[in-house]
Parts: structure tokens; C-alpha cells; sequence
């Protein structure tokens, strides 16, 4: 029983069977975690409550969740009918990263807190899934857009708010 569990594990790990090929999902995993470490520092420089670490969770997550629904989206079930339906995959780590964002978010007397940190968490995600799907061109764009926003807004916000 132990040699059977043993021959499987083995076979498992030697497979040349995959839909994206381990090389490919490293790069692929490891974009979504540069791209977001990007992200992650400017928040971990403004000192928020999700920063680095937390930005870089989140796009690895949805990378991942993206190759493994391509790689069991392959798998053969059968003579039963399966469903891939992409959307529920982005729609399940859009809801799991709002439930993250949203814990962030409070309110502090008459002023709402961290919702750029929300908003920022939710958008690695999508850098996550747009890895994952093998769009690391649109993940860098995107990033680039972000770290505009992030840097260059606060800059003119309080440009605002002294005049």
C-alpha cells in the first residue's frame, strides 16, 4: 500500500502531462508577484496595513487559481459533462479579494480609512489573474497605471488640498 502511494506521488511530481508547463507557470507566478510587490511597496511605504507581503499573496493566489483551472479544466472525467466557464474563476477571486479589501476599509470618526489599500488589493488580484492567463504585458500595464495613480495622485491631492 505504502510502495502504490509512493509510485503515484512519484508519477505525479514526473509527469510531463500539463496543460502549462511548469517553467511557464513559474514565470507566470512569478510576474503576478513581482508586478504586485511593485504595488505592495508603495503601500508599504505609506505605511498601510496591507502592504508587500499582502499585495503579493493576493496576485499568487489568483495566478494560481488561473493555472490550476486551466490544468483541471484538462483533466478527463469521464463520459460526464464538464463545465469550464472562466468568468466563475475571475468572479470567485474577485469575491474572495473584496471580502480582504472590505476588511480593511473603517471608518474613524466622520473620515473612511484604507480604501486605496482596498482598491489596490482588489486590482493586484486582477495582475494575478491577467499572469495567470499568460497576459504579462497587460499585468505590466496595468502595474504601471497603478503605481501612476498611487504616486502621482497623492502628489496632486495634497497640491489640492493646500489651495
Amino acid at each position: 500500500m505504502f510502495d502504490t502511494a509512493l509510485q503515484q506521488i512519484i508519477e505525479e511530481l514526473t509527469s510531463t502531462f500539463s496543460v502549462i508547463p511548469a517553467p511557464i507557470a513559474f514565470a507566470r507566478l512569478l510576474a503576478a508577484s513581482v508586478l504586485a510587490a511593485l504595488v505592495g511597496l508603495e503601500r508599504e511605504l505609506q505605511d498601510k496595513p496591507a502592504g508587500l507581503r499582502t499585495h503579493i499573496l493576493v496576485s499568487v493566489a489568483a495566478c494560481l487559481f488561473v493555472v490550476l483551472g486551466r490544468e483541471i479544466a484538462a483533466l478527463d472525467f469521464g463520459a460526464e459533462a464538464q463545465r469550464n466557464d472562466p468568468l466563475r474563476m475571475i468572479e470567485a477571486v474577485t469575491a474572495g479579494v473584496a471580502f480582504l479589501a472590505a476588511g480593511l476599509i473603517f471608518t474613524s470618526g466622520d473620515r473612511v480609512r484604507n480604501v486605496t489599500t482596498g482598491a489596490s488589493l482588489w486590482l493586484v488580484g486582477a495582475i494575478g489573474l491577467g499572469c495567470g492567463a499568460g497576459q504579462m504585458p497587460l499585468a505590466a500595464m496595468a502595474t504601471a497605471i497603478v503605481l501612476t495613480v498611487l504616486f502621482l495622485l497623492r502628489h496632486v491631492e495634497k497640491w489640492m488640498s493646500r489651495h
